[in-house]
């Protein structure tokens, strides 16, 4: 009974639905989101509970799915697979280059262990400039345009709230190098799209590789579809099959922890929005 629990593990995605559960259990302390983006439900925190969500157990998966990214767009893949004839192909090597992250949570970290191997020069950029294990610099949002010149790679894997919805638009594509390959593995509308469209057709970006999008689906006849240079996959970066079991262990580990009066896994701070 709603009325009764002290506890609620959501595995819905309408917010307008946990709102109407939450108004029938107004004994829960805590609320579990099978999610990583809390952006959905920001209006319903605030309300005292302890909220938690699933930034814990996503992170290799799209980590995995942003490497496999850099790595057939640096080599062309895409391209070089639709072509009907055997073609000459230059592609570009991932060793020793340079690697700005926005961001510094789980993907990032399971991205910058992945690429070890490639001696990568990794700059991090995150809200507090603390330390990031394997990032030879960490560089706090301000100084975003700093993080940006001269990266080979720019990885987008950062929380959406207020400060970074459209964080990337022309300024951004002005300060890469023309070079430069854009993978956005944490929300579409950290990007204008528009104006990733100019920048990649003006050929200030050199290309991109997108997990998201906005919007999201991508529609049928969007600019974005009919450019070369533009790797898409349809928000595949963390499916749902490979998440169940460590959601499961993550539920396990919380409810243990919530009746032992512990600290909570991946806890959200609602003033920071993840």
């Amino acid at each position: 009974m709603p009325n009764l629990a002290t506890g609620i593990v959501w595995y819905g995605e309408d917010a307008d639905e946990l709102a109407q559960v939450l108004d029938a259990a107004p004994q829960a302390r805590w609320v579990q989101l099978r999610s990583a983006g809390i952006e959905r439900y920001r209006k319903l925190m605030g309300d005292g509970r302890t909220w938690t969500c699933a930034k814990a157990i996503y992170g290799e998966a799209v980590a995995e799915h942003a490497l496999a990214m850099i790595l057939a767009s640096f080599k062309e893949i895409p391209q070089l697979a639709r072509r009907r004839s055997w073609t000459e192909s230059v592609g570009r090597s991932l060793y020793d280059a340079r690697v700005t992250l926005v961001g510094a949570g789980g993907i990032s970290a399971a991205l910058l262990v992945l690429m070890k191997p490639f001696r990568i020069s990794a700059t991090v950029v995150r809200r507090r400039p603390l330390p990031v294990k394997d990032a030879v610099r960490v560089i706090p949002h301000d100084r975003l345009l700093e993080a940006l010149s001269g990266a080979d790679v720019v990885v987008l894997a950062c929380a959406l709230v207020d400060d970074t919805i459209g964080l990337f638009g022309a300024r951004e594509f002005n300060a890469m190098a023309n070079h430069a390959l854009l993978v956005n593995v944490g929300r579409g509308r950290l990007v204008r799209t528009n104006e990733l469209v100019d920048a990649l057709r003006s050929g200030q970006v050199a290309a991109a590789a997108l997990d998201v999008t906005d919007p999201e689906p991508l529609p049928l006849g969007h600019p974005l579809w009919d450019l070369d240079n533009v790797l898409i996959t349809p928000h595949s970066g963390n499916p749902d099959e490979r998440g169940r079991e460590p959601f499961a262990r993550l539920i396990t580990e919380n409810v243990r922890r919530f009746a032992a009066r512990l600290p909570l896994l991946a806890e959200v701070d609602v003033e920071l929005g993840y």
